[in-house]
């Protein structure tokens, strides 16, 4: 199964619920849709996880075409240009640029998001473009996180910097950007601790790790990168608006966009906040993590698979 059949298939609770709210539409002579028409569409929008913002926008560019007739397929294509439109100025490559090397990546996000799977695959793909890469363990309060970036390590063929559970996250930073420039590497990946149930104490550590890096390169980190699991829906709004204040978010991967995912979360969240989405996971596997194509997603989420 291809990335994009995963992708369609992920959205299709959205998509079909987009689905259940729209049908044929026909006008007769060239004409704007009528006011109920566009209310019912806006309504399947937000009912969809698209928010209200995006839907409201969504709806003003409908509302502002004439029609002779529109079927299903044709609103869903309409749809889908305008998701499109929201989503393409989000989509930005992650770029390895900070010198002197290495370029560190801060991932962040709560436990359950697949933060710790995203940053093996990430490793793998940046690995891929021939840059080397290390990773940092620096969720030290959960012994299963550094176990499982361990086995990730091996799995991509990258060192892993790591201590015991209950260590000190800084000093395993401090120790893998040292650890990292004596031996060349290009991208260090760290992990991070994410029990938001406990935010000044996640502040203050995440504060301190920034503090070390800072001082080792005042431009460190160069990326802190957001995990969020698509299935959350709009708790994962949620989750942009406290790690952005907690942690200076600079962009997001979208995971679990493979199972039930309320894909039109990833609409809102371009509409609202605009920050980068660099990536999206679509699976378990070490391929599974995919540069953000906005027309791709537009088409899955509303429901066009050809």
């Amino acid at each position: 199964m291809s990335w994009i059949d995963k992708l369609t298939g992920g959205f299709k609770k959205t998509a079909d619920r987009l689905g259940d709210n729209i049908g044929g539409l026909g006008t007769g002579a060239k004409a704007a849709l009528d006011t109920a028409t566009l209310d019912d569409i806006e309504e399947a929008l937000i009912a969809s996880d698209i928010g209200p913002e995006a839907s409201k926008r969504i709806r003003n560019a409908i509302a502002a075409r004439k029609f002779e007739q529109l079927d299903e397929r044709g609103l869903r294509t309409i749809l889908a240009e305008e998701m499109e439109a929201i989503l393409a100025p989000v989509a930005k490559p992650l770029d390895i640029w900070g010198f002197p090397r290495p370029h560190v990546i801060l991932v962040i996000g709560v436990n359950g998001s697949g933060k710790t799977t995203t940053i093996g695959k990430l490793g793998a793909w940046l690995k891929e473009q021939d840059y080397g890469v290390m990773l940092a363990a620096g969720d030290t309060f959960r012994a299963a996180a550094i176990e499982q970036l361990r086995i990730w390590g091996e799995r991509i063929d990258a060192p892993v910097i790591s201590g015991k559970e209950g260590g000190d996250a800084a000093g395993i930073v401090f120790d893998g950007v040292r650890q990292a420039t004596e031996t060349g590497i290009d991208c260090l990946i760290v992990d991070t601790a994410g029990r938001l149930q406990n935010k000044t104490h996640l502040m203050e550590e995440l504060a301190k790790v920034r503090r070390v890096l800072g001082r080792l390169n005042p431009e460190s980190p160069h990326d802190v990168i957001l995990v969020l699991d698509a299935t959350t829906g709009q708790n994962a709004l949620n989750q942009i608006e406290v790690f952005r204040d907690l942690a200076g978010v600079t962009g997001l991967v979208m995971t679990k966009l493979d199972g039930t995912a309320r894909g039109g979360m990833l609409v809102a969240a371009a509409e609202k906040y605009k920050l980068p989405i660099h990536a999206i996971g679509v699976g378990e596997g070490v391929q599974d993590l995919r540069p953000f194509d906005p027309r791709a997603v537009a088409r899955a989420i509303a429901g066009l698979t050809q």
